[in-house]
């Protein structure tokens, strides 16, 4: 493989890298505060909403539903007005963090219906509000879950940045695309899912050792 090469596979790897930690971010924070604002609006909780919990479920599913490939073009107007052009590593973190966020939102909700209801209504027997119920005994209680799912994100985020690459976002994808698959050079294309396979092994490691960290306290 020539140098040139091996540079555009080190630039791909930062350029897939930025894609995945800025949507990531964003999407995790997005996705937490709709998680938790599904589980208390449902009907039987302590903030339950039923009207919005309904909304807010068809919107979720709404978002789940539709296939990352076809989300991100039919968002172009939209990443257009938000970063001024659809394509680049700016254009791809859009669509990325669009679908993420429903998908956080869901294994938040997961997460947190794990915690038990008698922890709730000890809170609330004390005179605990609806804030602090949810900063000091939901998302501590569930904080193994939610790591678990920040880890789960993150890892199909890079699948979802491969796919980007397809059209125009840059990356990894991108590389394997071009050179790997139109070029039919297999070292690139081996070397281009070796990168991605390692990438998502230490994010899954970093992710249980967090997991375990977060037990035993």
């Amino acid at each position: 493989m020539s140098e040139a090469m091996l540079e555009r596979l080190w630039q791909a790897t930062l350029d897939t890298l930025v894609m995945v930690a800025v949507s990531g971010v964003i999407s995790i924070l997005l996705g937490l505060l709709l998680g938790v604002a599904l589980y208390v609006t449902r009907p039987d909780r302590f903030l339950a909403r039923p009207l919005l919990h309904g909304l807010l479920g068809i919107i979720v599913n709404i978002g789940r539903s539709i296939p990352f490939i076809i989300l991100m073009v039919a968002i172009v107007p939209f990443t257009r007005l938000l970063v001024g052009s659809s394509i680049g590593i700016n254009a791809a973190i859009v669509p990325l963090t669009v679908a993420a966020i429903p998908f956080v939102a869901r294994l938040v909700e997961g997460s947190l219906n794990e915690v038990s209801p008698g922890l709730i209504e000890a809170a609330q027997s004390m005179g605990a509000t609806a804030p602090q119920i949810i900063l000091k005994v939901l998302l501590p209680e569930a904080r193994g879950g939610l790591i678990t799912a920040a880890t789960i994100t993150l890892i199909t985020l890079i699948g979802y940045s491969a796919m980007a690459g397809a059209v125009g976002a840059g990356g990894l994808g991108a590389i394997g695309i071009n050179y790997g698959y139109n070029r039919y050079d297999s070292a690139v294309m081996i070397s281009t899912v070796t990168i991605m396979v390692v990438l998502v092994q230490l994010i899954q490691m970093i992710g249980d050792y967090l997991v375990r960290k977060a037990q035993h306290k």
